[in-house]
């Protein structure tokens, strides 16, 4: 009897954690009704939209509810090439943001730290492409590499390129611009990692003879790995489902479009909500798989 009670018998600990409670899923409320108005109702609505058919009526535009999953087959017959073109760009784009961002960020974060001023003064011209309009600087873009302009011409008369050819339009011109305009979010997660990182670490590596790549292969890279991660997820997510560099009013051509560009033309042209709708889902589904394999793949499975 006196065990049984004993066993019965909450704490003080235990009693204030269940009077707190009703309060933590009060304070939760509002976050999750956010949640529920402006994530899943929109997913639901697309998800039943990507299933949808035409109208018996035939009129242009108009569809009715159904469970048409060939639409899901149909957006991939027609538009893998799109799909995996999007990927790849992204993937090379990730990839040269940190081999951009990483030195600069290391930089920043490490060897400036005696000088505070020129700390900040980094950070800032980091942050300053995102006081100007996304759209802008790839419009920009656009004028500094067209066929008229002083690089372009430049690089044709020392025979760097030849002299018919175009660098907008191209699939390099687009992976630039990608590259260019997400480097800050590669750049920044990087930076918050490394300001944290004990130099200490790194004077032991020297200290116990080893080289200075071997220190930074196997003191730097796993210490910043939390940055590396996040960063990249920061970029190949948004690059996977861009439209705008790849589009042929700014950086791309007939031959460049990724997803996002099929997504929009199905979307505002061509009124073909369940194809568009399809991709979309498509596009959020790679992503999850992927960002999913690569976290546990990368050690960091706390971020998921």
């Amino acid at each position: 009897m006196a065990f049984a009670a004993f066993a019965t018998t909450t704490g003080p600990g235990e009693e204030l954690q269940r009077r707190r409670s009703p309060i933590a899923l009060l304070l939760l409320l509002p976050g999750i009704l956010y949640l529920a108005l402006f994530f899943l109702t929109p997913l639901v609505s697309l998800v039943l939209t990507s299933l949808q058919v035409p109208s018996a009526t035939g009129e242009p535009g108009v569809y009715d509810p159904a469970f048409k999953w060939e639409n899901y087959v149909t957006v991939i017959n027609d538009y893998l090439p799109h799909i995996l073109r999007s990927f790849g760009y992204a993937l090379i784009a990730t990839v040269l943001a940190l081999a951009f961002s990483y030195p600069l960020a290391y930089f920043i974060g490490v060897k400036a730290r005696p000088w505070p001023l020129l700390q900040s003064l980094m950070l800032v011209l980091v942050i300053a492409p995102f006081f100007i309009s996304f759209l802008l600087r790839t419009l920009a873009w656009k004028q500094l590499l067209s066929d008229e302009s002083f690089v372009i011409t430049t690089l044709k008369a020392l025979s760097v390129m030849p002299p018919d050819a175009h660098f907008t339009g191209t699939p390099v011109a687009v992976i630039f611009g990608l590259t260019y305009n997400f480097i800050p979010f590669m750049t920044l997660p990087l930076y918050t990692t490394l300001e944290r990182l004990d130099v200490r670490y790194l004077e032991a590596g020297s200290d116990l003879y080893a080289s200075p790549l071997q220190v930074f292969r196997k003191v730097t890279i796993p210490l910043s790995m939390p940055g590396i991660v996040a960063g990249t997820l920061l970029t190949f997510i948004p690059a996977a489902g861009d439209y705008v560099n790849a589009s042929r009013s700014f950086l791309g051509g007939s031959d460049t479009q990724m997803i996002g560009n099929v997504i929009e033309a199905n979307f505002l042209v061509l009124e073909n909500y369940p194809a568009a709708a399809a991709l979309s889902i498509i596009l959020m589904s790679v992503i999850l798989v992927i960002v999913t394999i690569y976290i546990r793949r990368a050690g960091t499975e706390e971020l998921l």
